[in-house]
């Protein structure tokens, strides 16, 4: 009898845990103004992706605020002085600010990955370029936890 009975309140009681990446009804994502500064291209993907809107009317006074950086560096050269290896960097930094202008939250994230050279210069910018958006959708994931834990 003790038995069932512990597991049934074991059924019936809820610890509160929530998955990390559930998706939180649109309007939790919604602020009265949003500031981009740095990279559009990032911007943009990352607000797309977030599902983060801008309303005026909005109960929601806040303001979100995101800034983001990319970066290809050259990490190593042969003897020839050519070019072997890159680096990508890609910083961002989101901000979630009230009406008075006071930080709520504020987090950077940072995520780089190293590669190396291609003979083909298209094949590299493509690369390159699935490179930055591998990098945004690493950024995305730590965002959404972020989101959720206001």
């Amino acid at each position: 009898m003790k038995k069932t009975f512990f597991i049934l309140l074991f059924f019936i009681s809820s610890c509160g845990y929530q998955p990390i990446y559930t998706n939180k009804p649109l309007e939790s994502y919604e602020f009265q103004k949003i500031i981009y500064n740095g990279d559009e291209y990032i911007n943009r993907k990352i607000i797309n992706i977030l599902s983060i809107k801008e309303n005026v009317k909005s109960d929601n006074k806040n303001k979100f605020l995101i800034s983001s950086s990319y970066r290809i560096e050259e990490i190593s050269r042969n003897s020839k002085g050519q070019i072997e290896l890159y680096k990508s960097t890609m910083i961002v930094n989101l901000e979630i600010k009230n009406i008075n202008n006071k930080t709520i939250q504020n987090k950077n994230f940072s995520e780089e990955f190293t590669y190396n050279n291609k003979k083909n210069k298209f094949d590299l910018t493509e690369y390159q370029s699935s490179v930055r958006d591998n990098l945004i959708d690493q950024i995305v994931k730590d965002s959404i936890i972020f989101l959720n834990s206001k």
